[in-house]
């Protein structure tokens, strides 16, 4: 299954996540407490997007979009 019609809102929430995750991950952060609360507001709204109720399997549909969401990642840096 190759689900690449994921809205623009949720790739770019997933993306949101990864660098929060990452910044979160950071040696000797200051802002710990800021960063886990954003984790968890993006977290909430990655689980309960109304996008997970048209697709046919949300489990796989998860798992491409945190790939998508990793590429793009890596394409920007670069």
């Amino acid at each position: 299954m190759d689900v690449t019609d994921f809205p623009d809102d949720l790739v770019r929430m997933q993306a949101d996540w990864n660098a929060t995750y990452a910044a979160l991950a950071a040696p000797h952060r200051r802002d710990t407490t800021a960063l886990r609360r954003r984790l968890l507001r993006l977290s909430v709204r990655l689980w309960w997007h109304p996008y997970w109720e048209t697709v046919p399997s949300v489990p796989v549909a998860r798992f491409e979009l945190r790939q998508l969401a990793r590429a793009r990642g890596v394409v920007q840096a670069a």
